[in-house]
């Protein structure tokens, strides 16, 4: 399938007519304000706290970290351009390993006793580039992402995966070649992780953090538990056990961390893993029934919101308001979780129109905003919108369809365009994240994650040409 870049959509009478074309809706401004009373420059009260504006930075790895787990000048580079964003809510920077066994790759982020210093000083050039190019620091949020990866665990320089799973996954075994008696993790295993979580949070509070992400989204374990209906035990089930993991949580937090805020990321809907098809475009990689996806309908390719619905009114109870709306997992189904043109090299063309994607997105925030308007929620898939992100993003916020606008590929490329918007710049055209997805198909070959094309900085590395040739030998498949 073909679909017309973004750029060529140059004017709002283009945008719409093609949304118009494709049959979906998108809110849509076509003035941008700005100054103090912009939409996007509103503060946000949450808890005694003033966020100063509607922009997120989303968490963004660049599996660029040493192997015992500090930050290199890459890592703190990444960090000090989120600070000069000029975006005030930082949604934990990067996902943070909570033991070795948890990272989503070797040279992942940990946090303990032997990193403590090195985050606590990333965490300060952060504020110190926010404060040098926007002034005071005051109504600046950051937190901490948690993780676990799971399934998805491949901590060692071998660069091999090294599951730990809730259950037997049928699709995701075979999909990821576990043989059958891949071991489970045990109900002992889950309570020293959830000893784990709390010691880390503890820690980020000690350096500084003012809240932690206690990650639920994108296949990781946190997620997992919310599929987790053939395991048996306390963690597997009915509902209130597979959220089991999350309370236990929260209550050794805010026992032994008081005063320490508290946020989730979360998968509000899942798809059926899908795969390259014969001409490379992606398709369903099961066509029966499928009943492992949270917030799916069943069909694979469907939603049901009711489970989410009920996760964000458990969130509710638990006295939990900041909460991140995502969806599927990069690992399996790419094409809802981040709309993009351009697949990494071991993905599959998109199957539909990524404007699609970023619409179904931004619908689903919006419906669950409704439900919940006490819960202050970021939205995701803004990414692709390029041009024409300010004006979907203050739409979106205008209207009261999210609370937040999450930037996550767009800030590698283009770390400045929350100042610009909120300045009222001329954007910078060249900059806009084109989604090329060379963000992930470095990190998929073992390589430092960046934006190749578009910053300088990358561009001149040595891995940029290994990129490139891996591009095409993909495409000449």
């Amino acid at each position: 399938m073909s679909f017309p870049r973004i750029a060529r959509l140059r004017t709002a009478a283009d945008f719409s007519a093609y949304l118009k074309e494709l049959g979906i809706e998108l809110p849509f401004d076509e003035e941008l304000a700005t100054g103090p009373t912009a939409p996007l420059a509103q503060p946000f009260e949450l808890d005694g706290r003033s966020i100063g504006n509607r922009f997120c930075i989303h968490p963004m790895e660049g599996w660029d970290g040493t192997p015992d787990g500090r930050p290199t000048v890459l890592t703190t580079r990444r960090w000090q351009r989120f600070g000069q964003s000029g975006a005030k809510l930082i949604w934990g920077g990067e996902a943070v390993a909570v033991q070795h066994d948890g990272r989503a790759n070797p040279n992942q982020l940990m946090i303990n006793e032997s990193t403590l210093e090195a985050l606590a000083d990333l965490r300060s050039e952060l504020v110190t580039a926010h404060e040098k190019d926007h002034g005071s620091s005051g109504d600046l949020m950051i937190g901490l992402q948690l993780t676990h990866s799971g399934r998805f665990a491949r901590p060692d320089m071998d660069q091999k995966m090294k599951p730990r799973i809730l259950y037997r996954h049928p699709t995701l075994d075979e999909k990821f070649g576990l043989s059958a008696d891949h071991p489970v993790l045990t109900d002992d295993d889950i309570r020293e992780i959830i000893a784990n979580m709390v010691q880390a949070a503890c820690r980020a509070q000690q350096i500084g953090f003012d809240f932690v992400d206690v990650k639920h989204c994108h296949g990781y374990l946190g997620h997992e538990f919310l599929t987790a209906y053939d395991r048996p035990g306390p963690y597997g089930g009915s509902f209130e056990n597979r959220t089991r993991f999350l309370r236990e949580v929260v209550a050794g937090i805010r026992e032994q961390a008081p005063g320490l805020g508290i946020g989730v990321r979360l998968s509000a809907f899942d798809w059926v893993p899908f795969k390259p098809g014969e001409d490379g475009t992606g398709e369903a990689a099961l066509k029966d029934e499928y009943r492992y996806a949270f917030g799916g309908d069943g069909t694979g390719t469907g939603i049901d919101l009711a489970e989410p619905v009920a996760f964000l009114e458990l969130l509710r109870e638990l006295d939990i308001k900041l909460v991140n709306l995502t969806a599927g997992s990069p690992y399996y189904v790419p094409h809802i979780q981040r709309p993009a043109l351009f697949p990494p090299s071991d993905g599959y063309q998109p199957p539909e129109d990524p404007l699609v994607g970023v619409a179904r997105q931004i619908s689903i925030t919006a419906q669950l905003k409704a439900q919940f308007p006490e819960l202050a929620l970021v939205g995701t898939g803004y990414s692709y919108l390029q041009e024409w992100l300010p004006n979907v993003a203050q739409a979106v916020i205008r209207q009261g369809m999210a609370d937040f606008v999450g930037l996550g590929r767009m800030v590698l490329s283009y770390p400045q365009l929350p100042s610009d918007v909120l300045a009222g710049n001329p954007p910078q055209r060249k900059l806009y994240c084109r989604t090329f997805s060379d963000c992930t198909t470095a990190p998929r070959s073992g390589m430092v994650s960046g934006c190749y094309p578009l910053d300088s900085y990358y561009k001149e590395r040595p891995e940029a040409a290994k990129v490139a040739e891996i591009k095409k030998a993909s495409s000449l498949k």
